[in-house]
């Protein structure tokens, strides 16, 4: 796998964004892929939301105009000469961010289960003619921890092979991914024999990457966070605690596996030359490893553009305003 470090970008993540009743206007940022491109990235994640196409779980009926506009965003990026990966961030019976807005539930309803195969086969269909070297899909956004909604590692196991079956039954060589459990921190040994890419993340801990994230409810009360040293989930996390906490995706990579991190990065509520000790200490782990990573996100909150984390060494760069420091350390 050639390696891929890129970013995560947003279009079309999440349809609750749009307060509209008909299809949004998608705004693909042409500007940023040029940045993105001319800096010598290699790769961007499309996390998407299945309701951009499906209305009122009617799964099986899509809507064609929002289905081109999908298209629209993988020919910008494979234009550029990135690879595209395709992802399902809410998927039918699926998200990590408002579970409760779906009527079926992926782990143990047919309907939804039918339903994700079904999308993957779509696209399957309609992406054949991409390269692997231009377009891989991303099955599932951060599956739920084991016992959550049901979830357990054999009906995941189980729904994880029909759909790679599935798709490979329409195009056999393009490349799959496969997020961990638990929000991808969760290492899959269950599906090493599978032939895909296992995807990771990186944001323990969460207690600094994640400090006053009003989503995440874990974050009311936390204490400042300091790094080193952070104490997080029973740990005191340094640059070994990472070493520790990666150390079952190594095992997973000693059976053949290739792992990747499909999204890591920091919120903007702690001083930035913090963020960047954490910073400093996760690239280069990923770096001895020889991981690929895609940062969430280019522009905004936890991105290199704008994030607004105070203490900042802000840079124009094309245009951009560029977190220097942090953009000099996830350059290829």
């Amino acid at each position: 796998m050639k390696q891929w470090i890129g970013f995560n970008m947003l279009w079309m993540f999440s349809r609750g964004r749009f307060d509209t009743e008909g299809n949004p206007l998608i705004n693909i940022e042409k500007r940023e892929l040029d940045f993105i491109a001319k800096y010598g990235f290699t790769f961007i994640r499309l996390p998407l939301d299945y309701r951009f196409w499906v209305r009122d779980f009617q799964y099986f009926k899509v809507d064609e105009a929002m289905l081109e506009e999908v298209d629209r965003c993988v020919e910008a990026v494979v234009s550029r000469g990135l690879h595209c990966s395709l992802n399902l961030h809410r998927a039918p019976g699926y998200c990590i961010n408002g579970n409760h807005l779906e009527k079926h539930n992926l782990w143990l309803d047919t309907e939804a289960q039918d339903a994700f195969v079904h999308q993957w086969e779509l696209f399957a269909r309609r992406y054949q003619s991409y390269s692997p070297d231009e377009l891989s899909f991303d099955l599932l956004n951060e599956p739920p921890n084991i016992g959550q909604y049901g979830l357990s590692r054999e009906n995941h196991k189980a729904l994880m092979e029909r759909t790679v079956a599935a798709i490979r039954a329409i195009d056999s060589d393009r490349p799959l991914i496969l997020d961990g459990l638990g929000g991808g921190n969760i290492a899959m040994p269950e599906l090493t024999h599978l032939g895909v890419i296992h995807s990771g993340r990186g944001y323990q801990p969460m207690a600094l990457t994640h400090y006053q994230a009003s989503w995440w409810e874990d974050s009311k009360h936390l204490p400042y966070p300091v790094y080193p040293g952070t104490e997080y989930e029973g740990r005191r996390w340094t640059k070994e605690t990472l070493y520790t906490h990666y150390a079952p995706w190594r095992e997973v990579e000693s059976q053949g596996v290739s792992v990747h991190i499909g999204e890591f990065g920091c919120y903007n509520k702690i001083d930035n030359e913090l963020a960047l000790r954490w910073f400093r200490d996760i690239l280069s782990v990923f770096r001895e490893f020889g991981w690929g990573y895609a940062l969430w996100n280019f522009r905004g909150d936890f991105g290199i553009v704008d994030h607004g984390r105070p203490g900042t060494r802000w840079e124009t760069i094309d245009g951009f305003r560029v977190d220097r420091e942090l953009f000099e350390l996830i350059k290829p």
